[in-house]
């Protein structure tokens, strides 16, 4: 087990070491420079980097700061971060736009694992990621071995129902993050969780030997697992929502954002009025159930 979890944050910190185009990474450090005091590392993930191409598209960041304390200025965020984390900001360099989600290392490292039931971060760092930017060699180190908690987390809480998708590696994915996106509020359809793993299938076939060495099932029985999915589907999202409103505050613009990746993952057209922009904690709440009936987001 040891010499499979070394080896595992080995293939990690080989993959999280890609490079990637400069001004990706330009971005990530103007990022880290708001922060001079409390970032640790950025990392480069979602669909910008599957698809690689950063055209049109918002960037997807994740900064890694030493603690909230360090991170903020205003009290109310330190305790948002820390209540219902992360706090997610919008980001402009040069011609990229870029949305950044900020969480400090203990809670990273928390939530890439099976110490949290929510799929949010484990279910992301599953899948591949670049650190982008880090302050110096021990914090890459420490981002690292957080990272590489995520995928036998992911593939722990999904082998109990895996239902002999564990016989092929690529079906066992495919179950594993479908499972993760009906957990959380998704404009995407359905297909999309199958389309992550076809993004970079020889990637999850190599993986999965040493991921299942490493997965622990976290209950010991079908049924057990299949009510704490069940939970893990009302949790996740009611915390979406929540982690929406709280957006709000943050994220200028943040409606606006909303409404284009819904209308450009459900293929429809919402328009947004003037009174939306004014209140958009209130127009979210009356336009998601709209989204909900109309299938937009699941």
């Amino acid at each position: 087990m040891a010499d499979a979890a070394s080896q595992w944050r080995a293939v990690v910190a080989d993959e999280l070491a890609v490079p990637v185009p400069d001004d990706v990474r330009a971005a990530a450090a103007a990022i880290a420079a708001h922060y001079p005091d409390a970032a640790l590392g950025v990392l480069f993930y979602g669909s910008c980097l599957r698809l690689a191409s950063v055209d049109g598209l918002m960037l997807d960041f994740y900064l890694i700061v030493s603690d909230y304390r360090a991170a903020y200025d205003r009290a109310w965020l330190r305790v948002a971060n820390r209540l219902l984390p992360p706090n997610v900001f919008p980001f402009a360099h040069g011609a990229l736009s870029a949305k950044y989600a900020v969480l400090s290392l203990a809670d990273y490292h928390r939530l890439c694992s099976p110490e949290t039931r929510n799929v949010s971060v484990w279910a992301r760092f599953a899948q591949p990621s670049r650190l982008v930017w880090s302050r110096d060699d021990r914090a890459a180190t420490a981002i690292v071995a957080a990272t590489a908690r995520a995928a036998p987390t992911l593939i722990g809480t999904v082998l109990p129902v895996a239902d002999g998708e564990d016989a092929d590696p690529l079906a066992l994915w495919n179950r594993a993050f479908g499972q993760t996106y009906a957990a959380e509020l998704r404009a995407e359809r359905a297909s999309r969780a199958g389309s992550v793993v076809d993004a970079d299938a020889d990637r999850y076939r190599r993986a999965t030997p040493l991921v299942l060495a490493l997965a622990v099932p976290e209950v010991t029985t079908p049924a057990a697992s299949r009510r704490r999915w069940a939970r893990r589907r009302i949790e996740g999202k009611t915390l979406s929502i929540a982690r929406l409103a709280k957006a709000s505050a943050t994220f200028a613009g943040g409606i606006d954002y909303l409404v284009w990746k819904v209308n450009r993952h459900a293929q429809i057209a919402i328009v947004i009025r003037p009174w939306q922009r004014r209140w958009p904690i209130l127009a979210g709440l009356l336009l998601l159930p709209q989204l909900i009936r109309g299938g937009a987001i699941r």
